[in-house]
Order: structure tokens, then C-alpha cells, then sequence
């Protein structure tokens, strides 16, 4: 039997892969309502495919920040702890892997073309 801990990381994983799957198909449609012309299929392979792209980079950037900032997070409030003087920099530890998930957004925007 799965414990609690990976109860819950299947659960998150199987939210993820089911949000990478839909995403693509979600914006074929958003970008086959747009068009004023006969779509072809390879507008359609066009837009899964940057679906999935940018599915697959917030979504692994996400995840990547998640992993990163528990393990900072959990070191930071032992050393908080011990040292009360170190709070600002483990304040700015705990901030940098969120640039990751930024930079993931970013490349979602022009993987779609909207920015």
C-alpha cells in the first residue's frame, strides 16, 4: 500500500499530466474560433503542439520551484532558528527559485506568440 506522502505525489502528479493533456486541445480550439478562414491540420498540429510546449514548461518550471523552495524552506527555518540574523538571507534564498517559474511563463508567452 502507498503511503500518505505518495498518496498525495501521485495525486499531483496525475493533476499535472491530465492539465498537459487538455491544454493543448483547450487552445486548438481558442485558435481555431479565431480564424476567419478554412483551419487545415496543420494549424491544429500547430497549436497542440505549442499547447503542450507551454504546458510543459510552466508546468516542469512549477515543479522544479516547488521541489527547490521546500528543501530551502525547510533548511531556511532550521537556521532562522539557531541564527534569528539570518533571516533576510534565507528570505532571498527562498525567493531565487522563483525566477525559474517566471522564466517558465515567459517562454509560455512566446512559445504562444502573445508577447
Amino acid at each position: 500500500m502507498l503511503g500518505k506522502g505518495r498518496k498525495i505525489l501521485a495525486l499531483g502528479l496525475l493533476i499535472i499530466v491530465g492539465s498537459l493533456l487538455a491544454a493543448p486541445f483547450a487552445l486548438a480550439v481558442e485558435g481555431a474560433a479565431e480564424s476567419h478562414g478554412p483551419a487545415s491540420v496543420g494549424d491544429g498540429l500547430k497549436a497542440i503542439g505549442a499547447g503542450l510546449g507551454v504546458g510543459l514548461a510552466v508546468g516542469l518550471a512549477g515543479l522544479g520551484t516547488g521541489i527547490a523552495q521546500s528543501r530551502i524552506g525547510a533548511a531556511g527555518a532550521g537556521t532562522i532558528a539557531e541564527n534569528p540574523k539570518l533571516f533576510i538571507l534565507m528570505l532571498i534564498l527562498v525567493a531565487l527559485p522563483e525566477t525559474v517559474i517566471i522564466l517558465g511563463f515567459v517562454i509560455s508567452f512566446l512559445a504562444l506568440g502573445k508577447f
